[in-house]
């Protein structure tokens, strides 16, 4: 399950998504999870559908590594649609048995949850697929830098943001490891009752955190050697320029966005 996860990872290439400025990239992602939150008609779920798998097929990210990333919320969409089919009872029954009431409402709405939950993660995790975390950190600077006139900390809160999701996979391999040692040890983490299990997380967890606490300090003494001071004076090696190809991209994903809000109003 832990090498299922692939939050944070980022595959190279040089495809037509790749190439696309990060600050594109961000603000199409923005604008297709607004798309699959403000639309409550199946047409919208549906159009989301066909822009996300165009953006697979662009990216030339493989789909199984779509599908690997929606391995680890398997549990959290099995009881979204339960929560979902057996909580909503208005609208036509299909099934009634004693308490247990399923109405076409509840199906409905059951399906239509899990389809944008999986859309979601499956769209998002493109932008971490086609964008170095390098990348990441300066398009979130730039987009938000018209607060750095109000004092806001904007470089540091970017660096926060990418320093925590590009440790992600390095503390997910941290994890592996120290479940692989714990197993040589002797250590059962599969079998036992409930209590056992939760006896056997401990000895993770705290080698994990002591992990992690020392690799943060280390990625400050590093910092501090090399003089590091924030964004003040910071000079770029990349530039970010917009080209032709991300103003079609915007305006592409805008006009699509408006399609789905006015389909949603007239349906």
């Amino acid at each position: 399950m832990l090498r299922d996860i692939t939050l944070g990872q980022y595959f190279p290439g040089t495809s037509f998504v790749h190439r696309l400025d990060p600050r594109t990239k961000i603000i199409i992602t923005a604008a297709f999870i607004a798309t699959l939150f403000i639309g409550s008609n199946p047409v919208c779920l549906e159009a989301g559908a066909v822009f996300c798998a165009a953006a697979v097929i662009v990216s030339r990210i493989p789909v199984k590594m779509i599908l690997k990333s929606l391995k680890p919320i398997i549990m959290i969409l099995a009881v979204t649609s339960l929560l979902n089919l057996f909580l909503i009872n208005s609208g036509i029954p299909i099934f009634e048995w004693k308490f247990i009431k399923i109405t076409y409402t509840g199906l409905r709405t059951s399906i239509f949850m899990v389809v944008r939950i999986a859309l979601l993660v499956a769209g998002t995790s493109l932008l971490t697929y086609t964008t170095s975390p390098i990348l990441l950190t300066d398009a979130i600077e730039r987009l938000m830098s018209p607060l750095a006139k109000i004092k806001f900390p904007v470089h540091d809160l970017a660096m926060m943001m990418t320093i925590a999701l590009r440790f992600v996979p390095t503390l997910i391999e941290e994890t592996d490891k120290i479940m692989s040692a714990q197993k040589a040890r002797g250590v059962d983490m599969d079998g036992g009752r409930i209590a056992d299990k939760v006896k056997a997380v401990i000895p993770i967890i705290i080698p994990l955190f002591i992990s992690a606490v020392r690799r943060a300090g280390e990625l400050a003494t590093a910092m501090e050697c090399r003089c590091y001071r924030g964004g003040e004076g910071r000079t770029k090696m990349r530039q970010l320029k917009f080209g032709v190809s991300d103003v079609l991209a915007i305006l592409f994903s805008l006009y699509f966005m408006a399609a789905v809000i006015l389909v949603n109003i007239f349906l």
